[in-house]
């Protein structure tokens, strides 16, 4: 029996996410037990999860996980090699996952390790930080220097999302030796955060749309695509959309107070390129954060990349609080075969297994501090709902159990 592991937000879990589950199993195994790193509260676009985490661990394990781990805020909300370094290292340490397994728009996970290893290479080391310091945009940079070494066909593959974010799984396996084995499933349906317009309704939604319905409240709309009685399990917690335009003003008085430096502290800021007086003028200067967008936002910096440095500086982050590595595995949701993984993870895991909110306080300082940031960036998501709930949830909640 091999162990799947997933990397996932799950924002929400939805029909494509129990697809993904559904054809790993059916090359590995219908009892092949799946673990997933998912993101807590924040997500990787600089944005509110549209439900807490508990909530979502509960509709991955009724859509056929089995053991749901945190990803840690600051792995979450960062750049796509960061959010897999922090991800992959979570899975690895847990000591039981034999394959991951990932979705990508091209369905070839030979194709696409062959451009990790060029992006792990010197060589492209050298080649993306000359096309750079040129004033090229990063993204664009990247792609030409794999032109270069691979040819325009490997290069186009770093064009799409999810392609993208499977080569940064491979690359963190590769430099962390891991002996976990990819494999990847064919991403179909709706394109990456595309929306309907005027069509039939397709097998497969993009979250972005399934997201839409559900700040309309269109639950009809919705339910078909929530597997596993996912609609009832949203709507028995659901109180509307978060986001940060419900804490706007707060949000806007931490820009107004940061400096420059602030703004060098924080993670893929733009420090090299002299950005931060950028972002200290626009912060002092906006009156709304679509404002703050329009007076921020470099040419070739892409809007995801903003809203999460707002992200860290809502929540009162720098970078000096992401640690090398995750230092702990912590639980938010498990079945009965879940439960099972748990017991080898004792035996086998790397790092210490948090089932309780009071383990934290046994850890080392370095783990005590992260869980306390994160339960600082729980109860600032919380300022995010339509109806705030007292603080403090990060201490008292504990697994979600089915």
């Amino acid at each position: 029996m091999q162990v799947v592991g997933i990397v996932a937000e799950y924002n929400p879990f939805h029909t494509g996410h129990a697809y993904q589950i559904a054809r790993t199993r059916a090359e590995l195994g219908e009892d092949a037990p799946v673990v997933a790193v998912m993101s807590g509260c924040w997500v990787q676009g600089g944005r509110c999860a549209a439900a807490d985490k508990w909530t979502r661990s509960r509709l991955a394990l009724t859509g056929g996980v089995d053991l749901v781990l945190e990803l840690p805020t600051v792995w979450a909300v960062s750049s796509a090699e960061t959010f897999a370094r922090g991800a992959v290292g979570i899975l690895a340490a847990a000591g039981v996952v034999d394959v991951l397994s990932f979705g990508s728009e091209c369905g070839a996970a030979d194709r696409l390790r062959q451009v990790a290893a060029c992006l792990n290479s010197p060589v492209y080391e050298s080649g993306v930080r000359r096309f750079v310091d040129e004033g090229m945009p990063f993204a664009a940079a990247r792609q030409e220097v794999v032109r270069g070494i691979l040819g325009p066909e490997r290069s186009a593959l770093l064009s799409t999302p999810n392609n993208n974010l499977g080569v940064e799984y491979l690359r963190a396996l590769d430099r962390m030796g891991s002996a976990i084995r990819p494999v990847t499933v064919r991403r179909e349906g709706a394109p990456h955060d595309s929306l309907l317009v005027g069509e039939t309704p397709p097998e497969f939604l993009s979250a972005t749309q399934l997201r839409a319905f559900l700040e309309a409240e269109d639950w009809r709309a919705a339910e078909p695509y929530l597997p596993g009685g996912g609609a009832e399990v949203l709507r028995r917690s659901w109180g509307g959309m978060p986001g940060l335009r419900r804490v706007e003003r707060g949000l806007l008085a931490r820009l107004r107070t940061m400096t420059a430096g602030d703004w060098a502290a924080l993670p893929d800021s733009g420090a090299a390129e002299g950005l931060p007086p950028r972002l200290e003028r626009a912060g002092k200067q906006c009156r709304s954060l679509e404002e703050f967008f329009q007076l921020a936002k470099p040419r070739h910096w892409t809007q995801a990349r903003l809203r999460r440095l707002l992200v860290w500086a809502f929540l009162g982050l720098t970078r000096a609080d992401r640690p090398d590595a995750p230092p702990y595995l912590r639980v938010l949701g498990f079945n009965a075969r879940g439960q099972e993984l748990l017991k080898a993870m004792k035996a086998q895991a790397a790092l210490p297994i948090l089932t309780k909110p009071a383990h934290a306080r046994e850890l080392a300082e370095p783990g005590r501090r992260l869980f306390a940031l994160e339960a600082r960036c729980t109860d600032l998501y919380d300022l995010c709902l339509p109806e705030v709930p007292a603080p403090g949830r990060e201490w008292t909640t504990g697994p979600v159990r089915l």
